[in-house]
């Protein structure tokens, strides 16, 4: 991450979740991200692995977070993108960014925005471009 980045903190006061909903093992880039996003001043609650739409939903509104950040490597995206989407719905907490990472086919980024996911980010993608247009539609 640049020193720009971490100096004006531009997630400074954002409460960010970042869960690896389904059963992919690999969270690497999560910790990544999550890492990236405390160090942009972000306070980032990470759930862990194989969590469940439900419970990352309930993590969601129990933390008052602005933003749920979901990794997905599994090529069920769609699935579990529309699940978690429905669980933060079903809880009224609508006003909930959600924003997804991971192994997303650009065939499916339409589909995911219909969904409402407000962004989504690809591996090959520079974290301080994650940092910038998390912080542009969190603003």
């Amino acid at each position: 991450m640049s020193e720009a980045v971490k100096t004006v903190r531009p997630l400074a006061g954002k409460r960010i979740l970042v869960g690896k909903p389904g059963l992919d093992g690999h969270d690497i880039g999560a910790k990544i991200v999550a890492l990236t996003l405390r160090d942009a001043g972000a306070e980032v609650i990470y759930t862990g692995l194989r969590r469940s739409p439900g419970q990352i939903a309930q993590v969601a509104v129990d933390e008052g977070v602005h933003a749920v950040g979901l990794s997905i490597l599994s090529g069920s995206h769609k699935e579990l993108v529309a699940d978690v989407i429905a669980e933060l719905h079903s809880r009224k907490a609508t006003d909930v960014k959600v924003f997804v990472g991971g192994t997303i086919p650009g065939d499916d980024h339409a589909d995911l925005h219909a969904l409402g996911v407000a962004a989504i980010f690809t591996a090959d993608m520079p974290l301080d471009t994650v940092v910038a247009r998390l912080a542009e539609r969190l603003a």
